[in-house]
């Protein structure tokens, strides 16, 4: 019981994570030492949850899913998504810079976070890393090829299944990618609104990428830790341009209801982008805000070493937590 406040908390900063582009729920998961829990947590909704019923009936299924995990949070994700919608709109139109700030100094505290995990380090890591580096620069670009499939229907399912997929990923962004395939604004409405059949299609995409690519992520985790870890490094830093707040969109196509999909920025020093653009820069605004999300992401960290509700640490659920972590040192 006492670790279900910290998990809703948790819930709360990876569904606030999730709804703003440029950043991924999967990093607040990973700083706050819930990473690997929530991937084998997800990845035991199959066949065995059947044999977990036929053998301990209801209770011995709620101990198989870690249901004591994952309800209160996705109970935090849920609530943080339906209540965070209002506000990120706001925000981006309003506050753009300050926000992407904010983020920036998330995300490069969390780079350095991954950086330092205890594991040891092989050169050959430097091919995962650099992986991780071309995928995260890479997907975006990809993305607005996913509105070539014909119906909405089918492109909320695709879309819902890639951008779920990504958001378990430290430094992906689902929402960045969604906003790449022109369904962001669409998704955030049906939110707001509450669109049923919208949602539904959408969510029937999560449900799939969820149950397929926390399968692929626990064996990367189980059978190759240390170079899954330098490829989650390599997808953190390759998704810091895009939060770069000082930045001129050059390149873009027009998706459907005239929506706006960004394919490419410039990017620029504070000052030029005032001589660009006309417009402040807030640069001491941008430099505090990035400040004390870096300052942020290291208390919540060192917390989450410390703390004795950090999921996993008595949590039978928890499978990885148990295993050798250099399986390939």
């Amino acid at each position: 019981m006492k670790r279900y406040p910290g998990i809703f908390l948790r819930g709360l900063g990876m569904g606030a994570a999730d709804a703003v582009p440029g950043v991924s729920g999967g990093t607040i998961a990973f700083i706050t030492g819930i990473y690997e829990e929530l991937i084998e947590s997800i990845k035991r909704f199959g066949p065995s949850a059947f044999t977990a019923l036929r053998q301990g009936g209801i209770n011995g299924l709620a101990q198989h899913l870690n249901l004591g995990f994952l309800v209160p949070l996705l109970a935090g994700i849920a609530l943080s998504l339906i209540s965070v919608a209002h506000a990120v709109v706001w925000l981006l139109d309003n506050q753009p810079l300050m926000l992407n700030g904010f983020f920036l100094g998330l995300v490069a505290a969390s780079a350095l976070i991954v950086a330092r995990h205890p594991v040891g380090w092989h050169w050959w890591h430097i091919l995962p890393l650099a992986l991780g580096l071309l995928l995260a620069q890479g997907l975006p670009v990809l993305m607005p090829a996913v509105n070539g499939l014909g119906s909405q229907s089918l492109v909320l399912l695709v879309g819902g299944s890639i951008a779920i997929s990504a958001m378990l990923l430290p430094g992906v962004s689902g929402s960045f990618l969604l906003l790449s395939m022109g369904l962001y604004d669409v998704v955030m409405e049906g939110l707001r609104g509450f669109d049923v059949p919208l949602l539904v299609w959408f969510a029937t995409g999560c449900i799939l990428g969820l149950v397929c690519f926390s399968r692929l992520l626990s064996w990367l985790l189980r059978r190759h830790y240390g170079a899954t870890l330098q490829m989650l490094l390599g997808f953190i830093i390759g998704s810091m341009p895009v939060l770069w707040p000082w930045r001129e969109l050059i390149r873009y196509q027009i998706g459907g209801e005239n929506q706006v999909i960004p394919l490419d920025y410039r990017y620029l020093a504070p000052w030029d982008y005032t001589a660009v653009t006309g417009e402040s820069a807030q640069l001491l605004g941008v430099t505090a805000v990035a400040v004390i999300g870096m300052l942020l992401v290291l208390a919540v960290a060192r917390l989450g070493r410390t703390s004795g509700d950090t999921p996993g640490q008595d949590n039978p659920g928890a499978p990885l937590a148990d295993k050798e972590k250099n399986s390939d040192a």
